[in-house]
């Protein structure tokens, strides 16, 4: 019975108390008595069981105020209401869980808080089945992540759009070995590695489905390329090179942001309305796609191999709409 009667006193504070709530001795006998039916548990007993919780390691303070009234609070849940605000911020507007998923991981959030911070945490989530693909992402991490522990190769179906909006899964086996789970551009991908080429393929958690496992493999699989410079996306580049870019006043943060660690910049000498931008960055057809997002408000000024390839693929693209120029 004691166990039974500590559980509910910890539930109890648990659910109603935070820093700026507490709970007095006798609310507690009142919980009790309301919901366990424990009627006849007096204020020393409430006590000692606090203090029993306290030496097994929660951290229950105490507030002392007028008339001699103290009150109770469970500290350090493991995390600060803010941390799981956070948490559940980042679970409201992730694409990739369905409404149901989402409403499933904040009832555990839940569980940590008191019922005040419910209602804060409630007044902030707005739900929303966001993608035309059903996806289990969360099922597919697990068994990947298992996979690549165990270092047995992976099968699965792959899905991608068809001209009628439907998603056709192709069913190969693959026989290849999951290596490395990688986020990026909001997105969750899977580096794998063939042993047959010795190549690395790139494929997207979302698109996959059933998942499963083959054999173990004893490949020993060489180390994954560290990039020293701006990638567009997780497909590695054909190479590296250090660009310079005259870019608008107002594209200036971004670029900073973007191009990370080995970006420099200065101030345009020859007109104050540009900076010039200087980074590392890989170069492949989706680098000029990149830099075509930006349209006149970005320019690749450096290497002259590189501005004039984005020219070549700017030329390739003019080329479809040459029926609109005005001759004139």
């Amino acid at each position: 019975m004691d166990h039974e009667r500590i559980i509910h006193i910890l539930n109890y504070l648990t659910s109603a108390t935070d820093e700026s709530h507490g709970a007095t001795v006798r609310d507690i006998q009142e919980h009790l008595a309301r919901s366990t039916n424990l009627r006849d548990v007096s204020m020393l007993t409430v006590r000692r069981d606090i203090e029993r919780l306290t030496d097994m390691g929660y951290d229950i303070r105490v507030e002392h105020g007028a008339h001699n009234t103290a009150r109770y609070f469970l500290a350090g849940k493991g995390f600060t209401f803010n941390e799981i605000r956070f948490l559940v911020d980042s679970v409201t507007i992730n694409k990739f869980l369905s409404a149901r998923q989402k409403q499933e991981l904040i009832k555990k959030f839940k569980i940590m808080c008191s019922e005040a911070e419910i209602r804060q945490l409630i007044s902030r989530i707005e739900l929303s089945d966001i993608g035309r693909i059903p996806r289990d992402l969360l099922g597919n991490l697990d068994t990947i992540h298992r996979l690549i522990s165990e270092k047995r190769r992976i099968d699965f179906e792959y899905g991608k759009f068809d001209t009628a909006k439907q998603v056709k899964y192709y069913d190969k086996r693959r026989e290849i070995l999951p290596v490395k789970v990688v986020y990026m551009n909001e997105r969750f991908y899977l580096r794998c590695f063939n042993e047959e080429t010795g190549q690395f393929r790139t494929y997207r958690i979302d698109r996959m489905k059933n998942i499963r496992g083959g054999d173990v493999s004893r490949t020993k699989v060489p180390p994954l390329e560290k990039y020293e410079g701006f990638v567009v996306d997780v497909f590695p580049p054909e190479r590296f090179e250090t660009v310079t870019f005259k870019v608008r006043r107002y594209l200036l943060d971004e670029m900073i942001e973007q191009l990370g660690d080995t970006v420099s910049s200065r101030e345009d000498l020859e007109d104050t309305a540009y900076a010039v931008v200087r980074a590392k960055c890989g170069i492949n057809r989706q680098f000029y796609l990149w830099v075509m997002r930006y349209g006149d408000g970005l320019e690749i000024t450096a290497p002259k191999a590189v501005r004039r390839a984005f020219a070549q693929e700017l030329k390739s693209l003019s080329k479809k709409y040459a029926d609109e120029y005005d001759p004139e």
